[in-house]
Formats: C-alpha cells, sequence, structure tokens
C-alpha cells in the first residue's frame, strides 16, 4: 500500500510561513535543494492546498528561464511530470502540468490514490490540507529552520487528533537545518 507523506519547511518555532505570509528565510541552499529533489523522485502524486498549489506553479514555467541552474532545471522536469492534486473550494479550474481539481473529499482521494497500483508515495503539501488528512499520514517531515518567525500557519494545525509518532530519521546539514522524519505508530480519533 502507498505511503502517505506529509513534509514541509518549518521554522523551530512550527511555522511553515510567517506572520507576514513570508517564507524566504525556508529559502533551501544547494545541499537541501538536492534534498528535496531526491525526496520528489519518492513520489508518485502530490496532493496540494490552493495556497501551495498557486506558490508552485512557477515550477511549471520555470524552465523557460535562462538563469536556472542544474539543480533547478532537474526539479522543474520533476516536477512537471509528477501528478498533482489541488484541493480547492474557491478554485474552479487548475493549470499546469499533470494537474487536476479533486473532485471528492481528501479522505476519499487518499484512499482511491492508495488502492491504485504503484509503491511510491502520495505526498501532502500544505498544513491545512494535512490537518485535514491527520488520521491517514504515514510519515511526517520536517526541514526544521533555525529561526523564530513568532507566528503564521503551524505545521501542525490544531486537529484533536492524537498521533504516536516515531522518529525513524535525523540529518543535520551545514546550513544547521535539522532534517526530522517520523513514523505514524497510531492514531487516535477524538471522543
Amino acid at each position: 500500500m502507498r505511503t502517505v507523506t506529509y513534509s514541509m519547511n518549518v521554522s523551530l518555532d512550527g511555522y511553515i510561513v510567517g506572520p507576514d505570509g513570508g517564507f524566504d528565510w525556508s529559502a533551501p541552499d544547494e545541499e537541501i535543494f538536492r534534498f528535496w529533489i531526491d525526496d520528489l523522485r519518492q513520489a508518485d502524486v502530490h496532493l496540494l492546498g490552493r495556497r501551495l498549489y498557486e506558490t508552485m506553479l512557477y515550477w511549471d514555467t520555470a524552465d523557460q528561464d535562462p538563469s536556472l541552474d542544474d539543480s533547478q532545471r532537474e526539479w522543474t522536469a520533476l516536477w512537471k511530470r509528477l501528478p498533482k492534486v489541488v484541493f480547492s473550494t474557491t478554485l474552479s479550474t487548475v493549470q499546469g502540468s499533470n494537474t487536476r481539481l479533486a473532485s471528492g473529499n481528501l479522505a476519499e482521494e487518499i484512499e482511491r490514490l492508495r488502492a491504485e497500483p504503484g509503491d511510491g508515495e502520495i505526498a501532502i503539501g500544505g498544513a491545512t490540507l494535512a490537518a485535514g488528512a491527520a488520521g491517514l499520514i504515514d510519515e511526517y517531515r520536517t526541514m526544521v529552520h533555525p529561526v523564530l518567525v513568532g507566528g503564521g500557519i503551524p505545521f501542525f494545525p490544531r486537529n484533536e487528533h492524537r498521533v504516536d509518532l516515531e522518529l525513524v530519521e535525523t540529518r543535520t546539514f551545514a546550513s544547521r537545518v535539522v532534517y526530522l522524519r517520523y513514523q505514524a505508530t497510531s492514531r487516535r480519533q477524538p471522543e
């Protein structure tokens, strides 16, 4: 069965964007960017919320930018080939390579994708979307940046679900960013 993963950059105080909506503090250096490229190779499909979808649209045409380096071109090629499913209550259409608007709810879509052949991951991007899938996520992957942003959108939004986790991998990068990968060991729904 395909694994559902939730991966994002996060500040040390737990936010994916700051109170001003900015996330410039999470811009990857070459070592981290290479790591994210390798992570993207594991995905068979990427589920996105509207805000992340709009942010990531850049990569559908980035290959036309002559200033891109080899790593950015590699990321662009992988991203364009990857099937993407966008969850939004405000969009009526989506654009971009291999991108479709979800027709069902998140849990139904995940279960449908899990049932498809293949062993690649079902990657989730976006904190709000991940909160809606809390009982379905198998792995949580954080790239913790050494910055306190003081507020914004939390990596773990309040969702009233308990999820017990086991740390399965850590890595510290030269930039002092720390990667943490946890597997869900049990999930408890609210009573």
